[in-house]
């Protein structure tokens, strides 16, 4: 009998999406070292950030361990300690993906909001900060997981593959914080990123509405300066925010179904709707993570026309190379 649909999409989805997300962050990295986008230093911190943690992603979540552990069930990366560790990391990476995004999204809604505290603020030390509290947090906050999983089997006395410990995701403490890490990770940023928007949108229109009546609504509005760089930042704000939460939305309500209607898609049929459910919002969670290099092209003009250098710098150096090699 062959596999079901949902491991056959697994096996050809995870080696692209890993491709892709490392390509691309790491080009989004090299790009943005650069420091020729038009970027304040502040939003250029985030933003390789957010691409840092979203590689680590790919590197850890999918690289490691949905692909070489699934792969090669019994490689050096399938000793239990070992897989206990990945898994930690897999949530750690996760963790920052998601709360750098957060992170970028206060920024901007402070630089909008608050003038007089953005100038303390928006700034590239500040940022530096904010990120490394994140990550101290999310490292110390993930530490159960550590002791959340045992091994899957022993051969020879030799502890292989790791699976939820049932005895504490049962037990009131791992329910709670199964919970709590679902609000953390998924409600909470949620919440905040809309109503930070919402409150950044709102100040940005009425202060457009303001100048548009200080300037008379006089032609000079189409070259306002001004508010063609707020329209910028809102596009690249809401889409990057935007585009987060609808690809996390399918992995968060599904999550919520199955704990409510305490569906054990873990050991379950693997064409059950709750388990395919599950699964395709993982896979979308993966898509977040090479969504941002796309939309920076889209959006960016700078930041197309450095990728256009680099591309072009890349290609010089290959045909250089296949030259000396001839």
């Amino acid at each position: 009998m062959g596999k079901p649909a949902i491991l056959l999409m697994k096996d050809i989805y995870y080696p692209i999406v890993a491709a892709l997300g490392v390509l691309v962050n790491l080009v989004t990295i090299a790009i943005l070292s650069r420091r020729n986008c038009g970027l304040s230093k502040c939003i250029s911190v985030y933003i390789v950030a957010m691409a840092t943690a979203d590689l680590l992603v790919m590197i850890i979540n999918v690289i490691m361990y949905r692909i070489f552990t699934y792969q090669f069930p019994f490689s050096f990366l399938s000793y239990t300690p070992v897989c206990s560790v990945i898994l930690y990391l897999c949530t750690v990476t996760f963790d920052l993906s998601v709360w750098f995004t957060v992170s970028f999204t206060f920024d901007r809604f402070v630089a909008v909001c608050f003038q007089k505290f953005k100038t303390r603020y928006c700034s590239a030390k500040t940022a530096g900060v904010v990120i490394t509290v994140f990550c101290f947090l999310s490292f110390l906050k993930n530490i159960l997981f550590l002791f959340a999983y045992e091994p899957q089997q022993i051969i020879n006395k030799v502890q292989w593959g790791c699976r939820a410990r049932v005895d504490f995701f049962s037990s009131p403490l791992g329910t709670a914080w199964v919970w709590f890490h679902s609000v953390w990770l998924v409600w909470l940023p949620f919440t905040l990123i809309v109503s930070f928007n919402c409150s950044t949108i709102g100040r940005i229109l009425v202060a457009n509405r303001i100048r548009r009546k200080l300037r008379g609504n006089r032609s000079e509005n189409r070259s306002d300066s001004e508010m063609e760089n707020r329209r910028k930042s809102i596009i690249l704000l809401f889409t990057v925010s935007g585009c987060f939460i609808l690809l996390w939305l399918t992995a968060a309500v599904s999550f919520v179904a199955t704990r409510l209607t305490n569906t054990n898609y873990y050991r379950g049929d693997l064409t059950a709707p709750g388990y395919i459910a599950t699964e395709t919002g993982t896979c979308l969670k993966f898509l977040s993570c090479i969504q941002n290099p796309c939309i920076y092209v889209v959006t960016q003009r700078k930041f197309r026309e450095e990728l256009k250098n680099v591309l072009k710098s890349l290609w010089a150096r290959i045909l250089k190379l296949v030259g000396k090699c001839g």
